[in-house]
């Protein structure tokens, strides 16, 4: 072993965020001597729990992975299905959370660049980004910066990468004033039999370095990602990686044509943990053990150490194992694209990773328990306390409903958010079909007809008021938005958001989010294929709302026999899909109109859910439905006002069917689940109905399309214009008021 040591304190084991119970845990692994500092950083790098997944793992056992159509499940870079004609989708989504804090542009944009690598390792082109952004009030004095930088490194990295932005979500509220959340997913294309793992095979093959040098950004990234906030954030900012999104576009086209090739055996992103956790990784799924000898590393900063190269988190970095012999012409490859390309190892018959640097051995760790020995927590969690049901006549309307309309569309949550995906490049590579704005997107795989569709999902104010409701209702709500549009869904990755898992209130919350992911995904048949845990999200013990995000994909048969949210004929009737109580509990309406932020949330249907989706879709499937919106935030009237403000087409509403006994600020602003408003032919109207009865589906008419006013039951007529000003207006004006100077202006990227 080297012979520079440094005395490893129980001050250095916490500041490498093991506890003395992990530290002693180690030592044992390793025969009772003492580590070296590379050995404690390795260690530190894969026990965290952004990596080991020590709190979640348990818990994450019991999702549902599998189904005919799914390749690969949780485990790898990304998961993948089959989508037919020898096609694959490879997809997951990820968080860089605690970064885009810290340095908002940077680590939105490393972000969408490690998500994209996940994808491309797989052997899949990227060919759709999508992301779900969460925000503090907008009062606060950091929101405004925080949304413009994490929007402008969304659109400077995915836009000069060459991949469409397609879709997301904002929101805003105070409990994430002091840690934003930044989830980024990407879709890529693959060919069925040519799918790249990351399990290394045989003996003495060569490990190769590949991509961009290794520099000083982002060491102790991972670890910064499962720790919480504390105050001094800004001490973090050397911990955010700095990103290029040109090198990743070039290393993309360097390793889909190494793969083509047939020279990789093995390939795994340097991601969290740098070239520690890739390069162990890729030995423990195959078996084997590694031997690096870090003086081969290529480095673009003089006098790195062996524990800086080994925790480097630098972007646009790939490690592969190579059959022997093919060296030569890989390289040639990598030279030709302008990236750096070395030799730096080979795999052994050991199961040691053995670590070298400046002649001396730094690390020699037993490789798989590395990861099979990396703790397991079964933490103390409390359920959530019921909330009570609200009744509706329990809530009396405040204002007109007219004016709530106005106040829905033209809040921080409700309004259009054009300004942020205007600054997106939605339509590079020619084949988005639907782009953001509307309930899923639609991007043409290859040359059609079919395509994918997708979304991205979350309502964390019913997780905070029940968990497994706000979990079934995160799943319920994607597959929703993918029937919509007329696609099938198919399977989902998560991005689970959560406070600190010592809590034993914010693990209850966690808890019962999965649970809840679990049950919805097994009743709709949308296995979980991938996705990623962040846990820590607090400040000062404050933590976020719980938020697990869901990516949705499904497919569209033929892109051209599609469905939007955009009214398009003058004299359609609307119908609306599923059953309407009236439910106020949780609901928009009652947070930012009524100025209460209470209740039970609307409980799920999974049943009715699966019965009125494949009813929506088949009409849809079979021509007969263009013009879909499911019902979600802000109930009816705000579907009805969105597919309006979309076509530019007012709408008469009819209180003809309203349920007996509902007030109508109920019927109208209630979110129950499992709905849908479609736009049919006024000739077509009783024949969907009479099919919808027969199939035991709720169908109810509740208006016509046409004018220049939205008229709600029981109020004045809303102009559609004013409508529209109050949807688009809010973002723009807020994002064009004076910002509150920010304390580290000076020292920002």
């Amino acid at each position: 072993m080297a012979s520079t040591q440094v005395t490893i304190s129980p001050a250095l084991v916490r500041e490498h965020g093991l506890t003395a119970e992990e530290y002693r845990r180690f030592v044992a692994l390793i025969g009772g001597r003492e580590p070296t500092i590379v050995e404690l950083g390795i260690v530190s790098a894969m026990w965290n729990e952004h990596c080991s997944y020590k709190s979640s793992r348990l818990h994450l056992r019991t999702l549902p992975t599998a189904a005919p159509w799914v390749i690969q499940g949780p485990g790898e870079n990304a998961g993948i299905i089959d989508i037919g004609d020898g096609q694959a989708c490879v997809f997951k989504m990820e968080s860089h959370n605690h970064p885009s804090f810290i340095e908002p542009y940077q680590g939105a944009a490393t972000g969408v660049g490690g998500i994209l690598r996940d994808v491309f390792t797989m052997g899949a082109r990227p060919i759709a980004a999508l992301n779900s952004l969460r925000f503090g009030s907008p009062d606060h004095p950091r929101t405004r910066h925080l949304l413009g930088g994490v929007v402008a490194g969304i659109g400077g990295y995915g836009n000069s990468f060459g991949v469409p932005t397609v879709g997301g979500s904002v929101g805003f509220h105070s409990r994430y004033d002091g840690n934003i959340l930044v989830n980024a997913m990407a879709v890529g294309l693959a060919r069925t039999d040519a799918i790249f793992y990351a399990t290394a095979t045989g003996i003495g093959n060569p490990i190769v370095y590949l991509g961009s040098k290794t520099g000083r950004d982002g060491i102790h990234g991972a670890t910064m990602a499962s720790a919480a906030f504390d105050g001094g954030q800004e001490e973090k900012r050397p911990t955010v990686q700095v990103g290029d999104p040109f090198a990743e576009k070039l290393l993309l086209e360097a390793c889909l044509e190494l793969m083509r090739s047939g020279a990789v055996i093995a390939i795994q992103d340097m991601g969290a943990a740098g070239l520690t956790c890739s390069a162990v990784e890729m030995g423990a799924k195959g078996d084997l053990g590694i031997e690096l000898d870090l003086d081969l590393v290529p480095c673009r900063e003089a006098g790195m150490s062996a524990y800086e190269i080994m925790l480097s988190e630098s972007q646009e970095r790939m490690l592969m194992v190579l059959k022997p012999g093919m060296e030569e012409a890989a390289e040639a490859i990598f030279r030709k694209w302008e990236l750096d390309f070395a030799v730096i190892g080979r795999t052994t018959d050991t199961l040691r990773f053995v670590v070298k640097h400046g002649g001396e051995t730094v690390a020699d760790l037993p490789i798989k328990e590395l990861g099979d020995e990396a703790p397991l927590y079964d933490r103390p969690h409390l359920p959530k306390p019921y909330r009570p049901i609200l009744s509706a006549g329990s809530v009396s309307p405040p204002v007109p409903h007219g004016e709530a309309l106005l106040r829905l569309v033209g809040s921080p949550d409700g309004c259009s958010k054009r300004w942020a995906w205007q600054q997106y490049d939605h339509i590079i590579g020619g084949n988005t079909v639907s782009g953001p704005g509307g309930d899923a997107a639609i991007v043409r795989v290859e040359d059609g007809p079919k395509g994918l569709a997708l979304t991205t999902d979350v309502t964390p104010r019913y997780c905070e008021a029940d968990p497994v409701e706000g979990g079934r209702q995160a799943v319920a709500e994607a597959w929703r938005n993918i029937t919509a549009v007329g696609g099938l869904p198919l399977a989902l990755t998560d991005n689970l958001n959560f406070g600190n898992p010592e809590r034993p209130e914010y693990m209850g919350q966690l808890v019962g989010c999965i649970r809840g992911i679990g049950e919805a995904a097994r009743a709709l048949d949308f296995p979980v294929v991938s996705g990623n845990v962040s846990l820590y999200n607090e400040t000062s013990g404050r933590g976020i709302l719980p938020t697990p995000t869901i990516g949705g994909v499904g497919l569209v048969a033929d892109v051209a026999v599609r469905a939007s949210v955009a009214l398009k004929r003058r004299g359609d009737a609307l119908l609306l899909i599923g059953t309407t109580s009236g439910w106020l509990g949780q609901s928009l309406y009652l947070r930012d109109v009524c100025g209460r932020e209470d209740g039970a949330p609307p409980p799920v249907d999974l049943r009715a859910e699966k019965r009125n989706g494949d009813f929506v879709r088949g009409l849809i499937r079979a021509g007969r439905v263009d013009t879909a919106h499911d019902v979600s935030d802000g109930g009816l009237a705000v579907a009805v006002a969105e597919m309006a403000m979309a076509g530019g087409i007012g709408v008469s509403m009819n209180a003809r069917d309203v349920p007996a006994g509902l007030p109508s600020h109920a019927f109208l602003f209630g979110e129950d689940g499992a709905r849908y408003v479609l736009a049919v032919p006024a000739a077509s109207l009783q024949a969907i109905r009479q099919e919808a009865m027969e199939a035991g589906v709720p169908a109810w008419y509740v208006g016509q399309a046409g004018g220049d006013l939205v008229t709600l039951p029981e109020a004045e007529p809303v102009r559609l214009a004013d409508l529209a000003d109050a949807h688009e207006g809010w973002l723009p004006a807020y994002m064009s008021a004076s910002p509150t100077p920010e304390p580290d202006a000076a020292t920002r990227s």
